[in-house]
């Protein structure tokens, strides 16, 4: 069976998003390599504490990710990372720690038709999110 997998670009910042993501949902840091780590002929632009590549344990879910240079960095668009809460508290826990800084709140936590909390934001690092807590309207 194929199984998609994320594979998230950062700005400069992709250790500190990397662990924050982690810490707030639970995954583990498996694997970080940095500029640094590469031969001189497989380095990205940019300085040695760029990440060249990271992946993040997530459940059965395996996220990547990796530092652009300036001149590589695009702002990731026409996408979502859906996050489904088992709570309505665990909804509010991971809202909190995940939109500190946002960069846009596009739909603020609330009641949906669908879902007892939707919420809708770009954090501090520029991923975008959907949080969901479906409860009672399963």
């Amino acid at each position: 069976m194929l199984k998609p997998q994320f594979y998230l670009f950062f700005e400069g910042n992709c250790l500190e998003a990397m662990t924050l993501y982690a810490k707030t949902l639970g995954g583990t840091l498996e694997g970080v390599f940095l500029n640094r780590d590469a031969a001189p002929e497989d380095r990205m632009p940019g300085d040695d504490d760029l990440v060249m590549n990271l992946a993040m344990r997530l459940g059965d879910t395996l996220m990547l990710a990796s530092d652009n240079s300036e001149e590589l960095y695009e702002r990731p668009q026409g996408f979502r990372v859906q996050i489904e809460t088992p709570s309505a508290a665990e909804f509010d826990r991971v809202f909190a720690a995940l939109s500190e800084g946002a960069r846009e709140i596009a739909m603020p936590p609330g009641e949906t038709f669908w879902a007892e909390r939707f919420a809708m934001f770009t954090d501090r690092f520029g991923t975008p999110w959907m949080l969901n807590f479906t409860g009672e309207r399963a």
